[in-house]
Parts: structure tokens; sequence; C-alpha cells
């Protein structure tokens, strides 16, 4: 172990169950190399510490077993009321309020008259006789107006009687 250090040793395994050669090369290294020296105090020094906290033993609060059990009665009373109770009561507002509004709605729409039902698009053709339907297909051209033929005869017809 000439330029190797005992650090790897030290950070493998607590100190207590290190073998008896392992702790004879720490030692021997030890003397040797300060800065392994202080990694090893450290690691006696953490081992002590553990040591003396596992071996305290904390007392709980006084009234610690009644609180445990007084919270372990409750537990046991809310688990006797049905799944379907406890849900009701944290949603029954909001689906009460969503029935009363689909029922609301389901009564406008059959009680509004008819007539007055048109979707967006009829009530678009029934505003305007020029929708891209009867534009594009030639549709609903009143007699007032004028055919293809008859514009290019009107126009043709005046050149030639012009000239």
């Amino acid at each position: 172990m000439k330029d190797d250090h005992i650090i790897n040793i030290i950070e493998s395994a607590p100190l207590g169950s290190l073998s008896e050669s392992e702790i004879m090369l720490v030692r021997v290294h030890v003397e040797s190399c300060p800065s392994c020296r202080r990694a090893y105090q450290a690691a006696e020094l953490s081992a002590v510490l553990i040591k003396e906290r596992t071996a305290e033993a904390i007392e709980p609060s006084p009234f610690f077993q009644t609180r445990v059990m007084a919270a372990w009665r409750e537990q046991q009373v809310i688990e006797k009321v049905p799944a379907f109770w406890r849900l009701w009561k944290s949603a029954g507002a909001l689906v009460s309020t969503l029935t009363v509004t689909t029922a609301a709605l389901a009564a406008f729409s059959f009680l509004t008259p008819s007539s007055a039902s048109l979707t967006s698009q009829e009530t678009a053709v029934a505003a305007s006789p020029y929708s891209a339907e009867s534009v594009v297909l030639d549709r609903n051209q009143g007699e007032e107006q004028m055919s293809y033929d008859q514009v290019l005869n009107t126009i043709y017809v005046n050149d030639d009687e012009a000239r």
C-alpha cells in the first residue's frame, strides 16, 4: 500500500465490520499518511456517535397512544360510511347543478318555435340570394337577370352596328 490510500476501505463498510487484517492495514497506513489519519479519525468519531445515538431510548409523549387510538377509531367510523354516500357528499352540488342545467337546455330546445330554429347556414342563405352555391351552380337567377348569352349578344351586336 505504498501509494494507495485507505479511504476506499473506510468508505466501503463501517469500522466495526472490518476484518482484523483490514484494520491492521489501516493503522499501518495512518501512521505515515496525515490525510488518511484525519479520515480514519472522522470514521471512528462517526461510529461512536452512531453507537451512542442508537443506544438512546426515545419515549413517546404521554398522550401519543391516546391520539393514535383516536385517529384509528375515527378512520374506522369513516370506513363504515358507504362509498357512494361519501362520493355524493363531495360531488352532489356539481351533479345537481349539471342536472338542472341539462333539464333547462332540453326545455328550451323543445319549447321554442321550430321556425326560429334555423341553422346558421340556412339563415345566411335566406338572408342573401347570392350564396356561394347559387352563384357557382347558377341557381336562383331571377327573370330580371341576364344570361351570359344575352350579355355577349348585346356587347357584340352593338359593336357590329357601330361599324
